[in-house]
C-alpha cells in the first residue's frame, strides 16, 4: 500500500539544489535587477561623458566652475566616470590653453585639488572692481553728517538735518552703503535713529566710543556762542 501524504507536510529540499545547472540563471537575473536598482536609484546619473559637447575636458571645466573650494582629481574622475590620469591629463592641457591664449583666469593645483582663479596679472583689475567705492574719500558733507551722529547717536535723520542745517537723506545712504552707519531702532513718532557700526571704530582705529576726542577743544569759547546765538535772535 501506498503511504499517504499528509498535506501539511512539505517536501524536503535537496541539499545540492543550490548546486544545480539553473543556479548560474538565478544569480545572473539577480544580478541584473540589483543593476537596474541602482540605475534607478534617485540621485543617479548614468551617462557617457564623452557624448557631451568637448567631452571630458569640458566637462571637467564644467565642474570646475561651479566649486568653491579646491576639488581633487580622484573626485573628478568619481564624478565623470573617468580613470585618474586621464582627469591629471586634462587639467594640465586646460592650464596650459589658458596660459597660451592669456585668459584672464587660470587653473592651478592648491591644497590637494584643482580650481580655477583670475590671474594675478589683472590683480590691480580685481582690486579695483571689489573696492571700488569702499576706499574713496568722503564728501565734507558725509564727514560732518557722520560727526554729528557718531557724537549724538541714536539719533534720528531730521534731528541729524537740524543739526547740520541741510538736508541728509542722499548723505545718510551713503554712509549707509559704505557700512559705517546702520539703524537702531525707532524713535519718536516711529521716526528710525542711526548710529556708527564696529567698521566706523575699525577705520578710525578705536576700540569703542568712549575713545572718541572731546568736542570741547573744538568749540567756539562761550563769549563767541552767545555773540552767534544773538546773531541768530536777530
Amino acid at each position: 500500500m501506498s503511504e499517504d501524504v499528509r498535506p501539511d507536510e512539505e517536501a524536503a529540499v535537496p541539499d545540492d539544489a543550490l548546486d544545480r545547472t539553473d543556479a548560474p540563471e538565478a544569480l545572473e537575473a539577480a544580478d541584473a535587477a540589483e543593476e537596474a536598482e541602482e540605475a534607478e536609484a534617485p540621485g543617479q546619473v548614468a551617462f557617457d561623458v564623452e557624448a557631451f559637447p568637448g567631452g571630458a575636458r569640458s566637462a571637467i571645466e564644467a565642474v570646475l566652475m561651479v566649486v568653491d573650494e579646491p576639488v581633487s582629481e580622484v573626485a573628478l574622475a568619481t564624478a565623470l566616470e573617468v580613470p585618474v590620469a586621464d582627469v591629471r591629463a586634462h587639467l594640465e592641457a586646460l592650464e596650459a590653453e589658458y596660459a597660451a591664449a592669456n585668459r584672464g583666469f587660470t587653473l592651478r593645483p592648491f591644497g590637494g585639488g584643482w580650481r580655477v582663479y583670475s590671474r594675478s596679472d589683472y590683480a590691480p583689475v580685481v582690486e579695483k572692481f571689489l573696492l571700488d567705492g569702499q576706499q574713496a574719500r568722503l564728501t565734507q558733507a558725509s564727514l560732518e553728517t557722520l560727526a554729528v551722529i557718531a557724537y549724538k547717536q541714536p539719533v534720528s535723520r531730521s534731528r541729524i538735518g537740524a543739526v547740520r542745517g541741510v538736508n541728509v537723506d542722499g548723505v545718510v545712504r551713503t554712509l549707509l552703503s559704505r557700512g559705517l552707519i546702520e539703524e537702531r531702532g525707532e524713535g519718536e513718532g516711529g521716526a528710525i535713529l542711526y548710529g556708527t557700526t564696529p567698521y566706523f571704530l575699525q577705520r578710525l582705529g578705536l576700540d569703542s566710543l568712549d575713545d572718541l576726542p572731546p568736542l570741547a577743544p573744538y568749540l567756539p569759547d562761550v563769549d563767541l556762542l552767545d555773540e552767534i546765538a544773538e546773531a541768530g535772535r536777530g
